[in-house]
């Protein structure tokens, strides 16, 4: 298990830093550190300078030695067919050149060859980084998440910012009294202007962020802190620190519809799939169930489909693959260090992969497949996996402190990281998606504007 503990650092920390405030790191100068260029010894001809340098200039040098006519003679012959009588003397080759095709293209029947993919440069620095203070430092909560309209939402301590990534300013939606607070977790409503907040008093209340109001209050669900949440459409589900995992209709008055019980522990992390069939649940338990919405009753506790028990510790990160729905990551705490891969229809294991530290969330990317990975103790970095083979493409390194929460951005390409050191880093990591081609228009038939004849 993970021991997931709020930093007292923050309290220790002075009132000047100002939230979501932008870092400014001095730059390299471009002019520094400007190598000399070395030119390719391969193109270069040392035997032939050598004897310009040495026996070629004997005769120049005394004139003791003067050659007769016949010998002149005999060396300017011999030098053109040698092929000698160059002027320089560490000259650059020119390239070869090019095979002449004896068949060309467009009559060839062997399959062409496609142009290679460019490979995608990666930056392994982040391209943004803005100040946190007083973010919970817990393994066990979910304190940010980036909305469809754009807009990220981080929880620090009893207040709940929102950083508009479009023009880059930043305000206050709520602020919780002691008695509530702290913030457990933030999730955007699928629209990108509806918000959810989890809170220490088991409540979770609806915000509207474009009019800053609160919407209502969802009481009843939970006997403790909410530090999970998914949207499913309309349906809210909430995941508690008592091990329940509630489906809140939002639209309704009585909201609760569905009720989950299989977690011994608090519930750390929830993830419905892009159907909105399966539900995975991850906990401090070190279990991995998969729920079936099909099979849900209000009646009584729904009975999971899978109950998957390899992690040896609790299973926060969990990410369904965007090319695959039933396909479903998940990271397990300091105690496993692993990426595990399930086939959610059989419930079997398909791969399980040791990262070497604390995995705290995972993120695929919706253009290639790859998955991103945050991690803990040692080097809290972020691993970039090429998918299945699990290559290591790249490592991100810049926390100082394990990175515990990750969202992406509605495009796909940036991801933004939360760690303890109280810092909220922007990456390039997944690139620019590649704009789709248009469709091939049709040759419209001859006389299309007329009228048939039947």
């Amino acid at each position: 298990m993970d021991a997931g503990s709020m930093s007292s650092s923050s309290i220790l920390k002075s009132d000047s830093r100002c939230p979501l405030r932008e870092q400014f790191l001095q730059k390299r100068n471009s002019r520094e550190n400007l190598d000399r260029f070395i030119p390719n010894r391969s193109a270069m001809d040392f035997d032939f300078a050598h004897f310009m340098l040495t026996e070629g200039r004997k005769g120049k040098e005394n004139p003791a030695m003067v050659s007769s006519p016949s010998r002149e003679a005999y060396r300017k012959q011999l030098a053109e067919a040698m092929n000698m009588n160059r002027t320089r003397i560490l000259a650059f080759k020119n390239k070869p050149p090019a095979p002449v095709e004896l068949f060309p293209r467009e009559f060839s029947s062997l399959p062409q060859d496609k142009p290679a993919k460019p490979r995608r440069h990666i930056p392994q620095t982040s391209e943004r980084t803005l100040d946190a203070p007083d973010l919970v430092d817990d393994y066990y909560l979910n304190l940010l998440d980036w909305g469809s309209c754009n807009v990220l939402a981080i929880a620090l301590a009893n207040t709940v910012y929102l950083w508009d990534a479009t023009n880059g300013s930043t305000s206050e939606l709520a602020t919780f009294e002691d008695e509530v607070g702290p913030v457990t977790s933030v999730s955007w409503a699928p629209d990108g202007r509806h918000i959810a907040i989890g809170l220490d008093n088991s409540e979770v209340q609806l915000w509207d962020s474009t009019a800053n109001k609160q919407l209502r209050t969802l009481r009843g669900c939970h006997r403790s802190r909410v530090g999970s949440l998914a949207w499913n459409n309309h349906i809210l589900t909430t995941g508690g620190m008592d091990g329940c995992i509630v489906n809140n209709d939002v639209r309704v008055r009585s909201h609760i519809v569905e009720t989950y019980r299989g977690h011994e522990q608090e519930v750390c992390g929830l993830k419905w799939s892009a159907s909105g069939q399966q539900l995975a649940s991850g906990g401090n338990d070190n279990l991995l169930h998969i729920w079936d919405r099909s099979v849900a009753s209000s009646n009584s506790p729904t009975q999971w489909l899978h109950r998957l028990e390899d992690h040896t510790a609790a299973v926060k990160a969990l990410a369904w693959c965007p090319f695959q729905g039933n396909l479903l990551a998940s990271g397990g705490g300091g105690g496993d260090r692993c990426i595990k891969f399930w086939n959610t229809h059989t419930g079997a294991c398909l791969n399980s992969v040791d990262t070497g530290s604390q995995v705290c969330a995972l993120l695929w990317n919706k253009n290639e497949r790859e998955l991103l990975s945050s991690h803990g103790f040692t080097q809290n970095q972020l691993t970039l996996w090429k998918y299945p083979s699990m290559a290591k493409i790249a490592e991100l390194t810049g926390h100082t402190s394990r990175v515990l929460y990750m969202a992406q951005s509605p495009d796909g390409c940036t991801v933004a990281s939360a760690a303890g050191d109280e810092t909220l880093r922007f990456w390039n990591v997944f690139g620019v998606p590649e704009v789709a081609k248009p469709a091939p228009k049709s040759n419209p038939e001859p006389f299309a504007h007329l009228n048939r004849i039947r």
